[in-house]
């Protein structure tokens, strides 16, 4: 299919990384969703075929292609159906690799940005708490100075591949009176005294280790501190827009492959003796789906398009996140239901589906958080920008 966005080169890579998640991937799914723990040895596969450095600059190990190899690196992960396979490969690749790359220093990056990108390390990235959710500037967990260390105590939870990876980005309060003016982001080792992680038994994103962890009186050198002391808050927001927008993109993915099997389905299963693609009812329900989804793709790619030249569009990725997801929840469920009993069988693919699009509104931001920042952003005038780093 012609697209302005995708060159030959890229319809190559779409075929080749399809190939590989084929070969060593899907033959795991199963097995992953079950256990809920992800074999190492995929994440190194991965980082060997620089997959998780495909947006990230040559010096760290990167290819330093364009964002849409991206996008079809997202848009592929949600077409062998595991949420939870693809969050932990996409979080490996940008949440606390991000922070990593923007605000880490030199001994930072070579020490962990460039292992992560070749995986040989497991990161992940420690923002929402127990008592917080989405209010980030609300966050309770401390980092005091003592000489030359710092000392974190506090919990953080639904964190992706909290529970398995080797070392954790997280934010914490420097400053406690001063609100989201006094967070501050640090790196710590897995193995560092004092850290704890439970993992969560979750409705959905079955595979992926999503854990809750904690500090008690964690000691950390305070070289790990990244970037400036109080200047977490703008990191963290700088981040949310490509977050946001890779959220938008997994649904809009998530949406069409629902509907490519379903399409499928439909033309197979016989109903009074005609296939269900032939009745009226059904048919008008798939167009209106196909349709929402298909604008909900192209809006994607015009934010990608931007993020892709350098700009900062966090209007345009809270609107993509808040309508690609919405959508995509209502797309699944209404293929659900056109599998009649066999949608809420787990050996069709839709049961599964349907539970990973279900965190699509509430990950990463809530679809109320998205509706408050688009009015603030069109009735109050405010203008986000990217920290200064």
């Amino acid at each position: 299919m012609y697209s302005k966005y995708f060159t030959e080169e890229h319809n190559f890579f779409r075929q080749s990384f399809r190939d590989f998640l084929k070969k060593e991937a899907v033959p795991n799914i199963d097995r992953w969703e079950e256990t809920g723990q992800i074999d190492r040895e995929i994440f190194k596969k991965m980082g060997d075929m620089g997959y998780f450095g495909l947006y990230y600059p040559e010096k760290y190990g990167g290819l330093d292609l364009d964002f849409f190899y991206t996008v079809i690196f997202l848009e592929e992960m949600q077409r062998i159906n595991s949420g939870g396979f693809a969050a932990a490969m996409w979080v490996q690749a940008f949440l606390g690799a991000q922070h990593l790359l923007k605000e880490g220093d030199d001994r930072i990056k070579e020490e962990y940005l460039v292992p992560t990108l070749s995986g040989d390390k497991i990161g992940c990235l420690c923002i929402s708490e127990p008592f917080g959710g989405s209010d980030v500037a609300g966050m309770r967990t401390t980092a005091v100075k003592d000489g030359d260390h710092y000392v974190i105590n506090g919990s953080k939870t639904f964190i992706t591949n909290g529970v398995y990876s080797d070392y954790l980005v997280v934010a914490a309060k420097t400053d406690p009176e001063a609100n989201g003016r006094g967070i501050s982001i640090f790196l710590m080792d897995r193995e560092t005294a004092g850290i704890s992680a439970t993992k969560l038994n979750k409705l959905g994103w079955r595979a992926s280790d999503t854990g809750e962890i904690g500090f008690d009186n964690v000691r950390i050198p305070a070289e790990n501190l990244m970037g400036e002391e109080g200047k977490g808050f703008p990191y963290i927001m700088q981040h949310f827009a490509l977050e946001r927008l890779i959220m938008a993109i997994n649904a809009h993915a998530r949406a069409e492959f629902a509907l490519e099997y379903t399409v499928g389905y439909m033309k197979d299963r016989t109903a009074f003796g005609k296939s269900l693609d032939k009745f009226q009812a059904l048919r008008h329900k798939l167009a209106d789906m196909m349709s929402e989804t298909e604008m909900a793709k192209n809006f994607n790619y015009s934010i990608a398009e931007e993020l892709d030249k350098g700009l900062y569009p966090v209007k345009e990725a809270s609107m993509a996140k808040l309508l690609s997801t919405k959508i995509a929840d209502e797309v699944i469920y209404g293929c659900l239901q056109f599998l009649g009993g066999y949608g809420y069988i787990e050996e069709y693919p839709l049961a599964r589906m349907w539970r990973d699009s279900r965190l699509g509104p509430i990950g990463g931001g809530t679809s109320e958080i998205m509706r408050e920042i688009i009015a603030k952003m069109t009735l109050d005038g405010k203008d986000y920008k990217p920290a200064a780093n």
